[in-house]
């Protein structure tokens, strides 16, 4: 990922500015304001605000009037507590603001979740950057043929090769067409003073989905975990996951005990059904179980076994 020299003394200005406060800050967090963290070939996140710590949640849990006298460790137990138990409003008192530039096939995913304020550049204003993201050999795989959501092999040699030219061919283009309709270059100048362009509103119909765009996504920390809970998992698109992973590095950073709590009990841990832990149950006694008369589906079945370790 390559910033302009105009972003980059953007970022430079603003981390070189310091304003007093008498609320609470991280340290760690505040090394990272503004810093672009690369995703991707030309993507980024960066944290661009955030408010509350650890403590601010032990003392909504508490509704304490100050930042509170307790034993760091009885505060890290709390935190571990709301956690496990789901106690998800304490979570809601911290809240975070990132800046991502990321492929808009992307951003048509992440939109789903609907529990952030968001808001995208708008190429009905602005020209979009010729920046497409191109999956590196080892991200392009075929369509699996065991989940409709997700990848099989790994493409290789010609196919592979054509795959990536298409790609490619594609999204420039459509890019050319794109400024072609709209009688501009990428900087906004006119192409041809003697005739109109398209308006831009229009013209952006005909990009591809592996152009990229960015937002502004400000959420709060309880409906953040949900979305890494989801993005950061190992069967999330990887295209999606890294981001996320990025992401859960600035929490780690900003709430180290929430996020420590947040990947043992949400990211590392299963959730069985009460079928399931009945039968866990009856394995433990030892008892021989299979899947025939478990009660459970040869899917669910598959699922628990391999939680347990004893998958094929």
């Amino acid at each position: 990922m390559a910033l302009t020299d105009e972003q980059q003394q953007e970022i430079e200005a603003a981390r070189a500015a310091a304003n007093p406060t008498r609320r609470p800050t991280v340290p760690a967090i505040e090394a990272l304001l503004f810093q672009a963290i690369p995703v991707l070939d030309h993507g980024f996140v960066r944290v661009v605000d955030y408010m509350g710590d650890d403590g601010a949640i032990v003392q909504a849990a508490r509704v304490s009037y100050g930042r509170g006298t307790r034993a760091a460790n009885e505060d890290k137990g709390l935190i571990r507590y709301l956690m496990r138990h789901r106690h998800s409003t304490p979570f809601e008192m911290c809240e975070i603001k990132f800046h991502v530039k990321l492929p808009i096939f992307v951003a048509r995913q992440w939109i789903r979740h609907r529990t952030a304020n968001v808001n995208e550049y708008s190429a009905r204003y602005s020209i979009l950057d010729r920046e497409f993201y191109i999956p590196s050999p080892e991200h392009l795989a075929a369509q699996s043929a065991v989940n409709r959501q997700g990848r099989g092999a790994v493409l290789e040699g010609a196919e592979a090769a054509r795959v990536l030219d298409l790609l490619r061919e594609d999204a420039t283009r459509n890019y050319d067409h794109y400024l072609e309709m709209l009688n501009e270059d990428e900087g906004g100048q006119v192409l041809d003073p003697s005739r109109h362009g398209l308006a831009r509103e229009l013209a952006r119909m005909n990009l591809t989905l592996n152009a990229y765009t960015q937002w502004y996504w400000k959420t709060d920390l309880h409906n953040l975990f949900h979305f890494l809970s989801l993005r950061a998992d190992a069967h999330a698109q990887y295209e999606i996951r890294v981001y996320a992973d990025a992401m859960m590095g600035a929490v780690e950073a900003w709430v180290p005990i929430a996020a420590a709590a947040f990947r043992d009990y949400r990211l590392g841990a299963v959730t069985f059904s009460a079928q399931m832990l009945s039968i866990v149950r009856r394995m433990v006694a030892g008892e021989q179980v299979a899947q025939e008369g478990s009660g459970l589906s040869k899917r669910e079945w598959r699922e628990l076994m391999e939680a347990l370790g004893r998958g094929e």
